[in-house]
């Protein structure tokens, strides 16, 4: 007999036999299958997408000095960059893009050996990306793209009279409420050195980035985001959350401030 848990902290939800729950559980197992090999497709059609070569010569600001798209690479053939979003004068990156690059450094040995790089580009001065950078404990090699058109090339940085308006975005004009927007390009190199872009994504095409939220989805309460006027109001950079802190599920997204908010408020 099926009965329902109350109190969880989830809704009401079935409780139900050993043998009903494996039924269910195969029928499930059926659709996931299905996604698992539709998602297969989605991912040999990326591969099929024609390329476009990259003639303009972009040059970026390292720790050590000026580095070209080319150098990103580090003799390997494929390059993937993500586009994070700090932004000149802020105090610290967006918590949302935090989030995600704590995820990198435990991939970047695996990447190297299947011939790729991967980089984060923003928009600050490098001094203003070793200080966060440093304070976050990453390692993943950031460059600075201050003196460059890349981020506006691709999309991810917008002037302030633009940002007051609709914005090419996501393959689209949308509303967005930051000159700086996150996102993902991957190039290829030739064995001549020349290089094509192949693929960028923005927005929730960034989803499949993010461990811990694949985690969750596996869980009983998932995201737990529904409730939540901005889905990741609740995300804080690893070094700010508290025991018990909380989250204001009216918080809306908050747009950067030059004199240094970050692009999403800390909380409580």
């Amino acid at each position: 007999m099926a009965i329902l848990v109350t109190g969880t902290g989830v809704e009401n939800h079935e409780v139900v036999s050993s043998s009903k729950w494996l039924e269910q559980r195969k029928e499930l197992l059926r659709t996931e299958k299905e996604f698992t090999k539709l998602r297969d497709d989605l991912s040999r059609r990326r591969r099929e997408l024609p390329w476009e070569q990259i003639d303009k010569k972009y040059t970026f600001d390292g720790p050590n000095g000026k580095v070209t798209l080319a150098d990103l690479f580090d003799g390997r053939s494929q390059l993937i960059i993500y586009h994070f979003m700090l932004g000149p004068d802020w105090e610290a990156g967006c918590p949302s893009c935090s989030y995600l690059a704590d995820h990198f450094d435990g991939g970047l040995v695996h990447l190297a050996n299947r011939d790729v790089t991967l980089a984060v580009v923003s928009r600050a001065p490098i001094s203003q990306i070793e200080s966060f950078k440093k304070r976050m404990g990453w390692a993943f090699r950031w460059v600075s793209s201050f003196e460059s058109d890349f981020n506006y090339d691709y999309h991810v940085s917008f002037t302030e009279e633009a940002a007051k308006g609709k914005l090419d975005y996501n393959y689209d004009m949308v509303e967005f409420p930051s000159q700086e927007a996150p996102g993902a390009s991957v190039f290829y190199k030739n064995p001549e050195g020349d290089i094509f872009h192949t693929y960028s994504t923005y927005a929730r095409g960034l989803d499949i980035l993010v461990g811990t939220y694949n985690f969750l989805d596996l869980t009983a309460k998932g995201r737990d985001e529904d409730g939540l006027a901005f889905s990741m109001s609740w995300v804080r950079h690893h070094d700010r959350y508290t025991q018990g802190y909380s989250v204001d599920p009216k918080a809306q997204y908050a747009a950067p401030q030059r004199s240094g908010a970050s692009c999403c408020s800390e909380g409580k």
